[in-house]
């Protein structure tokens, strides 16, 4: 059970402020946040409707700024109680002089987003802090919930989806993309000290974790453990396809988007042997242009008829916090230009963007 979810789940209190507390100076810096800090995420996200895509960036700005904030501590200081106290701010309806407060005090309220979402966030990055080790996958899996999972969780919301199966799908899919950022980053990660493959599978391997972590070396075995990796993540983008294939036309091209730009990087670490400790997989521009067009041909199939099957549902404490939170009042997506004008809109801005994606982050 998540320690979070406890005293998480009641609603906080109607902010009676009117929107906006943002300006438009906050939203554009948000903006900015997510084009510097994630090129995929942001190559994706300009496949969603306007408003939606405002909140998107809201969301990540936040989420970007608490982790770097942690980061930049190193372990030290009173990050995550300073994060804990924003995010007071920003449910009392007073959030503090940051432009992603500001933006994200006008997206919970609008969008309905638990709080219990963000405390999930800040869990996860409470035990990078503490250098906790992951012995199993279910382990792994249980810090990409709160990493990543919460991120899926937060979409969901903000797409006005509260139904247990495809908010578990969503959740699914954000551990699903932090599995691959996982197998992108062993070396990275390793060099640093960290080491977030699952410590049983290096002594199945006959490998002593700390002795790797003292000297991080490819090796066909290393290669195995990454192959694992993404072959759960591959399971997870699966189980993930059912819902996205579900949700609203307006949003499915953006989702698949998202998910088609991630599981590459699993193919590209493929491509290069597995390795990702002398290596570091990253896609092309050109490469990123066609996979939001094939998205997009994904999006415009007729989605499939049936129910989705439910794994844990509300047993899940982020699957709880989004279906038994009331929804916000965000407005409708709408559409203001066609699905060809969103494609070429990207394939414009793709020629600007840098090939490589932001380095030295966990959770991203």
């Amino acid at each position: 059970m998540l320690s979070f979810a406890a005293d998480s789940l009641d609603v906080a209190e109607p902010v009676v402020r009117p929107l906006p507390y943002a300006t438009p100076s906050d939203r554009a810096a948000c903006r900015d946040l997510i084009k510097t800090g994630s090129h995929s995420f942001y190559s994706a996200s300009l496949l969603l409707p306007e408003a939606l895509r405002e909140a998107a960036y809201a969301l990540y700005g936040f989420c970007r700024l608490s982790d770097d904030a942690v980061d930049v501590e190193n372990g030290q200081g009173d990050a995550i109680a300073r994060l804990r106290a924003r995010l007071d701010g920003i449910y009392s309806g007073r959030p503090q002089t940051e432009a992603a407060d500001r933006c994200l005090a006008d997206v919970v309220r609008a969008y309905g987003i638990p709080r219990a979402v963000f405390d999930a966030l800040l869990e996860g990055f409470e035990w990078d802090v503490a250098a906790r080790t992951y012995e199993t996958l279910a382990d792994v899996e249980e810090y990409g919930e709160r990493v990543a999972g919460s991120v899926g969780a937060m979409m969901a919301a903000l797409m006005g989806v509260r139904d247990a199966a495809m908010v578990e799908r969503a959740c699914d899919l954000g551990v699903a993309m932090q599995l691959t950022n996982i197998a992108r980053d062993i070396g990275e990660d390793a060099r640093q000290g960290r080491l977030y493959v699952p410590r049983a599978w290096l002594r199945e391997e006959g490998i002593d974790p700390e002795v790797w972590l003292a000297s991080p070396e490819f090796s066909p075995a290393i290669a195995r453990l990454t192959e694992r990796l993404l072959s759960r993540a591959e399971e997870l983008y699966r189980r993930a396809d059912q819902a996205i294939s579900r949700l609203p036309a307006t949003v499915r091209p953006a989702i698949f988007a998202a998910r088609l730009l991630y599981a590459e990087i699993g193919k590209v670490i493929r491509a290069q042997g597995l390795d990702s400790i002398s290596k570091r997989a990253s896609t092309t521009a050109a490469r990123k242009a066609w996979l939001v067009g094939s998205a997009m041909q994904r999006a415009a199939r007729p989605a499939p008829k049936g129910e989705l099957s439910i794994a844990r549902g509300v047993n899940r404490p982020l699957v709880a916090a989004i279906v038994q939170s009331p929804p916000g009042f965000g407005p409708a997506n709408k559409r203001g230009h066609s699905v060809k004008d969103d494609l070429n809109w990207v394939m414009d801005l793709f020629s600007d963007l840098e090939i490589r994606d932001r380095t030295g982050s966990r959770s991203r």
